[in-house]
């Protein structure tokens, strides 16, 4: 099986990248998609966000702020 990459515009310093963060922020306030472990593994392996931008995703959920609102 091989592995999906994303867009060129979805990854970092792509003109589109805000949108992969924003859905990041939602994701991660999203109980059904299981643990916050769960989520940091997806966010970083499958998703290829940094870990800065893990980051700043979580602080954005966890205050509520962020750029999709």
């Amino acid at each position: 099986m091989t592995k999906k990459t994303m867009k060129e515009e979805y990854q970092p310093n792509g003109s589109k990248r805000q949108e992969i963060l924003d859905k990041a922020v939602r994701y991660i306030l999203e109980p059904k998609f299981g643990t916050q472990n769960m989520k940091h593994s997806f966010l970083l392996e499958e998703v290829g966000l940094s870990d800065s931008e893990y980051m700043t995703c979580l602080n954005a959920a966890n205050t509520g702020r962020w750029a999709g609102e």
